[in-house]
């Protein structure tokens, strides 16, 4: 009973024990594509790469499955998956870390252990899910980028100062570069938005300061990663 719960590993597969592997693997493996969905922030989703876990653990099931015991085919094995060649780029570790999991289940059903991939599979979307609610590893960001242009002139550059000062709870300068021959400054801000304040506003405030032109708001959500 031990064996057959926490993996046996060895012996014969007959079609009773590969038909609840590969749809044990294929059903985690769609848990593990589902939290990763319901989890993800970002702009690079991709419906290839969902696929590609519960296609990849059912992959991994099979030679797992029909390797067992043996030394010998999983020396072959390794041998002949060494000639392919994966492209594909992760970018982020978030992806990868989903995918092994997903690689992993396969793994794990086709040594015939349901207990421990069904109690891994638990443990990892319930972890996944915490992290993602109570916003683990945030951080405050700033809500967008600020342009304009402005005569060289100090007083513009006191109302520009008064303008920010009383819309955003702050504001770093990023770029400021003459264009002209001098006769203009172009000027690049970070702005962090005061509780309250609509971005509308900031704007209108700049666009009344005299000599002030072209202004632009390019906004961020925070929760997002580009």
């Amino acid at each position: 009973m031990n064996a057959l719960l926490f993996g046996a590993g060895s012996g014969p597969v007959g079609w009773r024990e590969c038909v609840i592997a590969f749809t044990l693997a294929f059903a985690l493996s769609q848990v593990i594509a589902g939290v990763y969905t319901y989890t993800f922030r970002g702009l690079s989703y991709a419906r290839g790469h969902v696929q590609g876990m519960a296609l990849g653990s059912l992959v991994t099931c099979m030679l797992m499955l029909a390797l067992g015991d043996s030394v010998a085919a999983g020396i072959g094995i390794a041998g002949g998956l060494s000639i392919i060649r994966f492209r594909t780029t992760l970018r982020d570790p978030r992806d990868v870390v989903f995918l092994f999991a997903a690689l992993g289940v396969g793994l794990v059903c086709g040594l015939r252990a349901p207990v421990v991939a069904i109690g891994g599979t638990v443990a990892f979307a319930l972890a996944a899910v915490g992290l993602h609610v109570i916003g683990f590893g945030a951080r405050t960001q700033l809500d967008g980028m600020v342009r304009f242009f402005t005569p060289s002139s100090p007083e513009v550059a006191a109302a520009v100062g008064q303008a920010l000062q009383a819309h955003t709870r702050r504001f770093v300068l990023i770029t400021m570069r003459e264009v002209e021959q001098g006769k203009r400054m172009e000027h690049a801000y970070q702005v962090h938005l005061k509780d309250g304040v609509g971005r509308a506003l900031l704007v209108s405030a700049l666009q009344s300061v005299d000599g002030l032109t072209d202004v632009s708001l390019h906004v961020q959500d925070p929760t997002l990663e580009l």
